[in-house]
């Protein structure tokens, strides 16, 4: 990382195609103040898209960490960083994704939704800014999110496991708007791609 910002700045976002998003990410070794803009600039990024989670492979930071901001969760707001997470989930239950109830989307992926199966539970161990271990206990769409973003770190997007017949949407929306490719970005608050 080589970037120095004296205040928060909106990232652009990288469209599915660029080799950061199809790459595992590296772990966070160095927790200073270049890793402390980072966080900020991404929330900030997540922010104004607006999304509930954001990896630095999407900003095209290939490093282990993510942010997350979920309002809705039955524990209470979530909102937070996870620095070189490992995750741990409980089995997927079996058959089809419901269109409305697990549809899906991805800043990487903007404007598409797509039905997906996802386990309900979720543990997610990492550290924090000052790396300092944590742990997250997550149920519904809060561990949705999060395996969500771990699998950005895998270089893993959620088309990627689509089933069959959405895959192939998917695959369509994605060539139809001309994506797939690398050098594709969209910056929230400049280009309206989430409408």
């Amino acid at each position: 990382m080589t970037r120095r910002f004296d205040r928060v700045s909106v990232l652009p976002i990288r469209i599915t195609g660029d080799p950061v998003l199809h790459t595992p990410a590296a772990p966070v070794v160095t927790f200073d103040d270049e890793l402390r803009t980072l966080v900020a600039d991404m929330f900030e990024t997540m922010d104004a898209a607006p999304g509930v989670g954001l990896a630095g492979p999407q900003v095209g930071v290939p490093l282990r960490l993510f942010v997350y901001s979920y309002e809705h969760d039955p524990d209470g707001p979530q909102r937070g960083v996870a620095i070189n997470p490992t995750l741990w989930i409980t089995p997927t239950p079996v058959g089809e994704a419901d269109e409305d109830a697990e549809s899906e989307g991805c800043l990487s992926v903007p404007g598409e939704r797509f039905p997906l199966r996802r386990s309900p539970r979720a543990r997610l161990e990492a550290v924090d800014l000052d790396g300092k271990p944590f742990t997250l206990d997550a149920r519904g769409w809060f561990a949705r999110i999060l395996q969500h973003e771990t699998d950005h770190l895998d270089g893993v997007l959620y088309v990627d496991r689509l089933d069959f017949l959405h895959q192939r949407r998917a695959k369509k929306a994605i060539s139809g708007n001309r994506w797939g490719r690398p050098g594709n970005s969209w910056t929230p608050g400049v280009d309206d791609l989430e409408a």
